[in-house]
């Protein structure tokens, strides 16, 4: 009898043992709860939907490249890679630009004018995040002060100046040219750089933006220095 009653107790515990466990390590590890409200994640959804919108139209777009090109290699290889060639240098930015876009003029700011304060040359640090942000709100094409960038363009301080491939950008007052896909984008950079805090950041180097409106038709030089080829090699003819 005794013996029954020493195995009831002891299941009695191990249970009440186990149920203090689970409840500790679920006071200790909480579920992780989303406490974002329904508009923040409608406009995440929306975000992720519009990527997913984009990939789609590349994919698209580079499924018709291949096709065209495969039609052109049965009939005129020298054409398709003569295509491919102009397709790349316009990619890469060796080619002019003339479609929608807007600019940004780098100017003093009013202060500074008004108290004869001297300007200095924009840093790198700061001319580089305003290209982020360009870059963020999917720039085509970006020029400073006459400087095309591309892939490999790189901006540094140098003796004290700022660069941009290597040449001096000039100081304030200066232009930033930005080239999109559409009007549209055009507008929606402008809506979108207007409402950016990056203007602040100009500020405090008693320097402005004023971002010029959108229009249809801007001209931009293709770059027009020597591309680096370090990594490309070239296969002799017939292999």
């Amino acid at each position: 009898m005794k013996k029954t009653v020493y195995i009831r107790f002891t299941i009695i515990l191990l249970i009440v043992g186990f149920m203090l466990a689970v409840q500790y390590n679920t006071v200790q590890n909480p579920e992780m709860r989303d406490t974002r409200d329904i508009w923040a994640i409608r406009q995440e959804l929306a975000k992720e939907a519009e990527l997913h919108s984009e990939l789609l139209s590349e994919v698209r777009t580079l499924e018709l490249t291949i096709g065209k090109y495969k039609n052109m290699m049965n009939d005129s290889p020298e054409i398709a890679l003569n295509d491919t060639v102009e397709l790349l240098k316009k990619e890469i930015g060796l080619e002019d630009f003339n479609g929608p876009g807007l600019t940004i003029n780098v100017e003093p700011s009013l202060e500074s004018i008004a108290i004869g304060q001297s300007i200095d040359g924009i840093s790198p640090d700061l001319l580089i995040r305003l290209i982020n942000e360009i870059n963020r709100f999917k720039a085509r094409v970006v020029d400073i002060d006459g400087k095309r960038i591309i892939y490999s363009s790189a901006i540094r301080d140098v003796n004290g100046k700022t660069t941009v491939n290597n040449l001096a950008i000039r100081n304030a007052p200066f232009t930033i040219k930005i080239g999109t896909s559409s009007f549209e984008d055009a507008k929606k950079m402008y809506n979108q750089l207007e409402a950016s805090a990056i203007g602040d950041d100009f500020y405090i180097d008693n320097l402005r933006l004023e971002i010029g409106d959108p229009v249809n038709n801007l001209s931009i030089s293709g770059y027009d220095q020597s591309v680096n080829k370090q990594f490309l090699q070239e296969i002799p003819g017939g292999e």
